[in-house]
Formats: C-alpha cells, sequence, structure tokens
C-alpha cells in the first residue's frame, strides 16, 4: 500500500528512511505547538483551543502535502504569519480575533482558486527575487522585534518610541539564555535545538518558581472556543481586502520559497528548473490554510524545516504523512504546552529571525534599484509593527524608483498592477 501511495522504490528510498525523516523534521519545527499558542492568546483566543487547533491544523496540512502532492514537505501554522494576525490584524488594526480567522479563511479560498487556475505559479515567476528576499527577511525582523518586546529587553519611551528595558530580570536573562543555548546546539548539529532551548528555559522558569508545574501529559483540551468561530459578516468590511492580501502574498511567497527549497534539495526539480505536481502541492497548502481558520488558527504554510528532513534521506509524502501523525500525538502534551513562558520561546523567534533575515546575503547591494525596495520593506516592517504595509510600501517604492531611474520596462506588470493597487488602498481606504 505505502509502495502504491508512496512510489517508494521509484524515489529511491524506502518505509524506514521515510518515517526517520518524517521525526527530523517534526523535531525542527515542533517549537510551533508551544510558540502559536501563546502568540495567538494575545489577542485573547483560548490558549488550550489554539493549542489543539494548531497541532490538527498541522496533522491535516501535513497528511495532504504527503497523500495529494507526494512531497516530504511539512505543514503547520507559520510564523511571520501568526505575527501579522496577532499583532497587526487585532492588536495594531483593533479588529476581533473572529474576523481575523475570516480574512485567513478567505485568502484560504483566494489561494484554492489561484491555485486551480495555476495563477499561484504565474505570480511566484512574476515577482522579482529582491522583493522576496525584503519580505521574508522583514518578516524575520519584526520577529525579532517581538521577541525582545516579549522578554522584556526592549520596551516603550515616550520620548525615544523604544528603549532597553532591565537586562538582569528575569525574563531576559532566560531570554538571552534560551537563544544562545539554541543557537549552540544548532551549531553542533542536534536536530531539536529549538525544541530542546524552550524546554529548558521552561524547565529553569519551574525551578525558580516562576512558572507553576502543571503536569506533561493529559488529553487533549476542547477546541470548542475557536472552532468555527469565525465572524464572516465582519470580514466583508472593504478595508479588510488589503489585510486578505497581505495573508495571501505574504503565504504565497514564504510557501514557495521552502517548496523551491525543498524539492531542489531531494533533486525532484528537472533541467528546465520546474518542480513535479506543483500545482497538487499548492492546493494542498491553500487548503490547509482554510481548515486551519475553521479550526482556530492562523494560515497553514510549508515549513523551511521541511529541508532537514529531506537531508536525512525523504524523499516522497510518507515524510510529511509521518510529521502529522507526531502533530497527532503532540495533542496529549497541552500541559506542557500552557506551561510554556513568553520569554521561553523568544529565544526561538529570534532564533527564526536569523534565518529569516540571512537571504539578505543575496541581494546585489551595488544596484540600489533593487537594494532600496529591500531595506524599504525590512525597516517599516518592524518600525510600522504591519507587515502588510512593509509590504505595500516596499512594492511602491520598487515601481517607483525603477521608473524614475530609466528601468521601468525591466518591471513585470504584475509588480505595476500591485505596486498601483497598493497605491490606491493608501489614498482612497
Amino acid at each position: 500500500m505505502l509502495e502504491k501511495l508512496f512510489k517508494l522504490e521509484e524515489n529511491g528510498t524506502n518505509v524506514r528512511t521515510e518515517v526517520l525523516a518524517g521525526v527530523t523534521t517534526f523535531l525542527t519545527m515542533a517549537y510551533i505547538i508551544f510558540v502559536n499558542p501563546s502568540m495567538l492568546a494575545a489577542t485573547g483566543m483560548d490558549k488550550g483551543a489554539v493549542f489543539v487547533a494548531t497541532c490538527l491544523a498541522a496533522m491535516i496540512g501535513c497528511f495532504m502535502m504527503g497523500l495529494v502532492a507526494n512531497y516530504p514537505v511539512a505543514q503547520a501554522p507559520g510564523m511571520g504569519l501568526n505575527a501579522f494576525f496577532t499583532y497587526s490584524v487585532v492588536l495594531g488594526m483593533g479588529h476581533t480575533w473572529q474576523v481575523a480567522l475570516a480574512a485567513v479563511f478567505f485568502s484560504g479560498l483566494c489561494f484554492i482558486l489561484l491555485s486551480l487556475l495555476k495563477v499561484r505559479e504565474w505570480l511566484i515567476h512574476a515577482i522579482p527575487l529582491s522583493l522576496r528576499t525584503g519580505i521574508t527577511a522583514g518578516i524575520g525582523l519584526f520577529l525579532a522585534f517581538i521577541a525582545l518586546q516579549s522578554a522584556g529587553i526592549v520596551v516603550d519611551n515616550p520620548a525615544t518610541l523604544v528603549h532597553v528595558g532591565d537586562l538582569t530580570s528575569f525574563p531576559a536573562v532566560m531570554a538571552a539564555l534560551g537563544f544562545m543555548l539554541t543557537i549552540g546546539l544548532v551549531h553542533r548539529g542536534m536536530k531539536a535545538a529549538v525544541l530542546v532551548a524552550i524546554l529548558i528555559v521552561t524547565g529553569l522558569g519551574i525551578a525558580f518558581g516562576d512558572v507553576h508545574y502543571n503536569g506533561i501529559v493529559s488529553a487533549p483540551p476542547s477546541i470548542a472556543p475557536t472552532f468555527m468561530q469565525l465572524d464572516i459578516s465582519g470580514a466583508m468590511d472593504v478595508g479588510l481586502i488589503s489585510i486578505v492580501f497581505a495573508f495571501l502574498f505574504v503565504d504565497l511567497f514564504d510557501t514557495a520559497g521552502t517548496l523551491v527549497g525543498a524539492t531542489t534539495k531531494a533533486g525532484m526539480v528537472d533541467k528546465d528548473g520546474k518542480m513535479p505536481r506543483l500545482g497538487r502541492a499548492l492546493l494542498a497548502d491553500s487548503t490547509a490554510t482554510s481548515v486551519g481558520a475553521l479550526l482556530g488558527t492562523s494560515n497553514t504554510t510549508s515549513y523551511v524545516e521541511s529541508v532537514a528532513g529531506v537531508a536525512a534521506g525523504g524523499r516522497t509524502g510518507l515524510t510529511a504523512v509521518t510529521v502529522g501523525i507526531m502533530f497527532l500525538l503532540a495533542l496529549f502534551f497541552a500541559p506542557l504546552a500552557g506551561m510554556v513562558p513568553a520569554y521561553a520561546t523568544a529565544g526561538a523567534l529570534f532564533y527564526v529571525a536569523i534565518l529569516m533575515v540571512s537571504g539578505l546575503a543575496g541581494i546585489d547591494w551595488r544596484d540600489l534599484t533593487e537594494a532600496a525596495p529591500v531595506v524599504v520593506v525590512c525597516l517599516l516592517m518592524p518600525l510600522t509593527y504591519s507587515i502588510a504595509e512593509g509590504i505595500a510600501l516596499g512594492f511602491i517604492t520598487y515601481a517607483a524608483v525603477k521608473l524614475l531611474s530609466g528601468k521601468g520596462r525591466d518591471v513585470n506588470v504584475s509588480v505595476w498592477v500591485i505596486a498601483a493597487l497598493f497605491t490606491a488602498k493608501i489614498v482612497f481606504l
């Protein structure tokens, strides 16, 4: 049955290798079951329900990617997208989390439509590489800023907007320790470095009396507080169109980058640079986003940590299905997830930020028409506390500097359209 489903022999692999690859991928991304509930809880969502929704959305996404596309790529609620959901849409713009979930749901429907019409594939190839890189790096810097805030390392100041906090406070020290521990363990080659660092810092919090021990294993909490709680009518407001588009856009290129990286590493890309069954993979990703919104979590997306599983030998969808089974088993560790404090995940956020910012090394800094829009995106995302605004101003800057520098013909028509839409949104909405 497994041979028929995943074509193991054809892909030069076997069940043992695929299962080990799946476990490897899970260990590198399991931090999301702790980070996502903590982040979304800031919106007023029930932390236990979000924990269950996170595990179920990841399981469903992994099963779909494995069974529909036969890709060794795992899915779960995405970092960056959950930050946009919490800090931009809900806390920044003042929308309810129910409206934000509906916006995620609609973005998922848009994903599905664009995937079926193959528009998504066209967009992936049409947007400039520098802007894709800048958006990823900008989200990374935004996550770093959030991490510093949650640890109390950066605090508000009426005169300078931001200021250094009390670096000797327990949260600040623990966050710094978690970050340095993560880097040290990653450098030593530990697959579960992020997860181990989070658990060690949480353990220290318990030892010093800052965190109360509530057990490790129990029956999963109820998902009722978030299940099907979307405010569809509230999301119909014209002002939320840009939010739906932002969810769509960020997830689009986040997924594209992950799929390109994972399939290239696995040797699945043909001589023309095309990926097999790309349409199926994109459809699986987009469907998982809508399902995740119904369950009660932000966008479900493909994880770059899947490359760890590919490096361990994963070549088929059995790797992704194995990850999905691991997320299902994780449902029974809700008490442990509930004990994890914000400062324990701050180090993980900062580590993820480094991975996302590292892509800036590929930017041609000698060409200011490419570099300037990237810097605009990277700086304005954290400084405006809005991923959407950073993306918008990045596109507008890209189109404007290309036009004024005499390189207007080099700009793809899709960029002009997107820049015009963002400009109209700023002027009229």
